[in-house]
């Protein structure tokens, strides 16, 4: 296990670029699958996350060639089916959040597939109801194999269009349903899809491939099978979780920051969400520009109530950066509710927090209510554990802001999510030791 030496209290200045988006490269990896032509990906993050579905898919025969940093080409046009069907691809599935993105390609190209309890980040329970039932009413069959502690999906005859309903807008759900149909039969509709950025994405690599679709950005998906796609180019959007992380970096740093190239038009309603905490930041061509501020004011409703922010569904705030939001709350002058819809174990990192200092009533699984310092008492430092990965993030914040030096444990989880954090938050002037 390794940790994080930070040492605290250093105002940063500078650039930084952030990296290709995690969620939107674990999906359109996974869609190399549903073609025996090559496909090649640029603006790749090589995290751990990434990096453990490359070699997964290499596991499986995909033929992976690395042009240089973040640009990938993939062919998979000689599947090792016996292994994509082996015990060892479960168990190796099952450590790997991402691993759900090859079911739907894996079904729908080969008529069988199996799809393990997902591993990945401790923040609750994590439902496969809307993807098994999706799979579901493509025709698809399944059956729950309590040795391997997966399920086995098999359509012997090939998956079929239907409409459709989700039950959640799930987007990992949606993005396994899209991929399953871009092969099927006939045509699918799905309603109350997710529309995020990362399935716009996707769908723009599909199309690219040859799929036919419409109703892209929305939450109606009119998807009409085809009976192969082909190979495809793709650029990745920059990160908008680390773009929101860096913007709660330079506020509890009170540090001037520029975010290069951020994608502005994909950054839907993150930049005003930080601006309800009093962080002011300027859209410059696609950069963000975030002044060095002395103090931080949240504002309250038109009514004067304390100002809530949770998370929704796209276009509305994503969970994960609500840890990062709630860290920089403590510092903040005044009080904000922060309501974590999705996952009921993301907020019991508080407790860490409170241990440094920082005013939070933990009100129940979902809810906290942050007190601002307005900077007048720091965060003390303390030794902290990363249970998952955006709470690890908030954490090195909080470290990053307090007086004396921290501990940060298990940072393999904030390697699963941010490259080479360590380094690039160094070149601001920071002071971040790996052990």
């Amino acid at each position: 296990m390794s940790s994080f030496i930070v040492e605290g209290g250093r105002q940063l200045s500078g650039e930084i670029v952030p990296q290709g988006a995690k969620n939107e490269a674990l999906q359109v990896i996974s869609a190399v699958l549903l073609t025996s032509e090559t496909v090649r990906i640029s603006n790749v993050p090589e995290i751990l996350d990434v990096k453990n579905l490359i070699a997964l898919l290499q596991d499986m025969g995909v033929k992976v060639t690395r042009h240089s940093k973040g640009d990938y080409s993939f062919q998979a046009d000689e599947i090792d089916r016996a292994y994509a069907e082996s015990e060892e691809f479960v168990r190796k599935c099952a450590a790997l959040r991402g691993s759900v993105m090859v079911v739907g390609p894996l079904l729908t190209r080969f008529g069988e597939a199996w799809f393990p309890k997902p591993g990945g980040d401790k923040i609750g329970r994590r439902r496969v109801d809307t993807h098994i039932e999706g799979f579901a009413k493509l025709g698809a069959r399944y059956e729950y194999d309590s040795t391997r502690r997966a399920y086995h999906l098999t359509a012997p005859d090939g998956l079929k269009g239907c409409y459709m309903l989700l039950d959640e807008a799930s987007v990992t759900g949606t993005a396994n349903i899209i991929m399953a149909c871009s092969l099927a039969k006939g045509t699918t509709t799905i309603y109350n899809a997710a529309c995020e950025p990362y399935v716009q994405q996707l769908c723009a690599i599909l199309q690219k491939m040859g799929s036919m679709m419409v109703g892209v950005g929305s939450n109606k998906l009119q998807i009409s099978g085809v009976k192969r796609l082909k190979g495809a180019k793709h650029i990745i959007l920059p990160d908008m979780i680390e773009v929101g992380s860096f913007i709660g970096l330079a506020a509890i740093t009170r540090s001037e920051l520029t975010i290069k190239n951020v994608s502005w038009e994909n950054l839907g309603i993150i930049p005003e969400a930080f601006r309800r905490l009093g962080v002011k930041l300027e859209q410059k061509g696609d950069d963000i520009y975030v002044p060095a501020q002395e103090s931080y004011e949240i504002e309250s409703f038109i009514d004067g109530s304390i100002m809530t922010i949770s998370d929704a569904p796209w276009p509305g705030l994503t969970p994960d950066l609500l840890s990062v939001m709630l860290v920089v709350a403590t510092q903040c002058k005044g009080s904000v509710l922060i309501h974590q819809k999705m996952f009921e174990s993301r907020l019991f990192f508080v407790d860490k927090l409170i241990d440094m200092g920082a005013q939070i009533i933990l009100c129940d699984p979902h809810r906290a209510v942050v007190i601002g310092h307005d900077h007048e008492h720091t965060l003390k430092a303390g030794k902290m554990v990363s249970p998952d990965i955006r709470a690890g993030i908030a954490m090195l914040l909080a470290a990053m802001s307090a007086n004396g030096t921290s501990q940060i444990d298990n940072i393999e989880q904030i390697d699963r999510g941010y490259e080479n954090i360590d380094l690039r938050l160094n070149a601001l002037g920071a002071s971040i030791k790996r052990i």
